[in-house]
């Protein structure tokens, strides 16, 4: 694999807008509302010419984590090229995301590349994990939770017919559109893809761990076992009883991988949707 790289994919006018000089550094010396900011990568708001962007800045991830990562068989996320790919991949398939509009990349060095892009901000946008956090107490129209089962089903088998999975499928990185919402129509959009993993077939374990990350997310959000089956059929577009007989492990490791993340992350056993009582 090729670790350097030098490139810079941006439009004239957004060159403009950021003045003179070098547009790279320019990118790289934005100053905006903070997001997220770890070491070796920023996530800031910002405004150019009018325009609301998000700016994903990587300054290096250093030798330590690097190797940390190849230690455990995964490949480093070392560059912000993982997301422009990721972005690009998207769109040909037609998953709804946050369309980029530049990156750049500099270095021969894998621990001290330096790299951004720039994406567009959705606008009047709210996450599944906000949107449905009451549901167990306010339950939502049947209709609107069919639909919004039905379209993350299909995001995630569209994901994994075509070779990519998002290593943090969790229901907060699902986003809707509040303007369509309020006009009655569900329109969802897959953000966050600086991690996802790109290749000619994605692996069963890769996507046990997507649906199970995805089915922790949402296991405090009062879905019943009919929802979740609703989904397993509509994931593998087949009947229900076809699913269940030709992967009957696949889904066990699924159940077993969200139980111990919900342990991880809260501190006791969860009640799921098939089960009455917490482990």
């Amino acid at each position: 694999m090729a670790w350097g790289c030098h490139c810079l994919v941006m439009p004239e006018s957004l060159a403009r807008a950021l003045g003179n000089g070098d547009p790279f550094e320019n990118v790289m010396q934005l100053r905006g509302e903070v997001f997220r900011d770890v070491p070796g990568r920023r996530t800031l708001r910002v405004e150019l010419a009018g325009q609301t962007y998000f700016a994903k800045l990587h300054d290096g991830v250093g030798w330590r984590e690097i190797f940390k990562n190849l230690l455990t068989l995964r490949l480093p996320v070392i560059s912000a090229r993982t997301e422009w790919r990721a972005i690009q991949r998207l769109e040909a398939l037609g998953i709804p995301t946050t369309p980029a509009v530049a990156y750049g990349c500099r270095g021969t060095n894998p621990a001290t590349l330096r790299s951004f892009i720039l994406t567009r901000d959705l606008g009047d946008i709210v996450s599944l994990e906000d949107y449905c956090r009451d549901w167990i107490i306010h339950p939502p129209a049947l209709q609107v939770k069919r639909h919004i089962l039905r379209r993350v089903a299909h995001i995630a088998r569209s994901l994994h017919e075509h070779g990519l999975n998002h290593r943090d499928f969790y229901l907060c990185h699902f986003c809707l559109d509040r303007r369509r919402l309020a006009e009655g129509e569900v329109h969802l959009y897959l953000i966050d893809l600086h991690r996802m993993q790109l290749r000619a077939i994605t692996p069963a374990t890769a996507r046990m761990k997507d649906i199970a990350a995805l089915y922790f997310s949402a296991l405090d959000i009062g879905l019943s076992a009919r929802d979740c089956l609703r989904f397993l059929r509509q994931y593998r577009d087949m009947p229900l009883r076809d699913v269940l007989r030709r992967e009957p492990g696949f889904w066990k490791a699924v159940d077993r991988r969200a139980r111990k993340l919900y342990y991880k992350f809260h501190g006791r056993w969860p009640t799921t949707p098939f089960d009455g009582t917490a482990r």
